[in-house]
């Protein structure tokens, strides 16, 4: 006896949503991988250079910054929030430069207070799914300037950044942050 072809087909559309489920978790987690390796180099790098003291705030859903830095010699303190990825653009959602100004507003002991963005460009770029090309690997360190209305915004593997409001691109240029440490390839934008 044959089997019907109506299940036959609902058998191989179900195995491959199972697949496709498995390739997107896949995906999630190098994702966040990646985000976490960045996150970590930033604080060691923090921690290396002698006068800061750096520490990861947690995971996203806390609504907490990716990281603080504190400097008690230099009077500072930085809230960053830290993207990496293989794209030619990297994009900070508004809510997150929100939760990192607040945080450097409440502790106003201390003199310098800065909301960074730490961007690194992975020396792959991707092209289609599952595939990549070489490229420079570049590490930008933006500072948020207070005076610009709070928005989505973006950095380009250029280094050049630009706002997102209402679905246009606006002009928004951020200064490069002078960071106590070395930073790999950067281009001075």
């Amino acid at each position: 006896m044959m089997p019907a072809l109506g299940s036959e087909i609902t058998k191989t559309k179900q195995k491959l949503r199972e697949k496709s489920k498995a390739s997107n978790r896949r995906i999630a987690r190098t994702r966040r991988q990646r985000g976490y390796n960045w996150e970590d180099t930033i604080v060691k790098r923090f921690n290396s250079s002698g006068e800061w003291k750096a520490f990861r705030l947690g995971s996203p859903s806390v609504g907490l910054p990716d990281i603080l830095a504190v400097s008690t010699k230099e009077n500072t303190i930085y809230t960053i929030e830290a993207k990496s990825g293989t794209n030619t653009t990297l994009r900070v959602p508004y809510d997150q430069i929100i939760r990192c100004v607040k945080w450097i507003h409440t502790f106003e002991l201390y003199k310098t207070r800065k909301m960074i963005m730490a961007f690194k460009f992975l020396s792959k770029k991707r092209i289609d799914t599952g595939q990549y090309e070489s490229r420079e690997l570049r590490e930008y360190f933006k500072e948020w300037n207070e005076s610009y209305p709070v928005t989505d915004f973006v950095c380009t593997y250029e280094g050049s950044t630009y706002a997102i409001s209402d679905g246009q691109r606006q002009e928004l240029t951020l200064e490069d942050c002078l960071m106590p440490f070395h930073i790999k390839n950067s281009v001075s934008s």
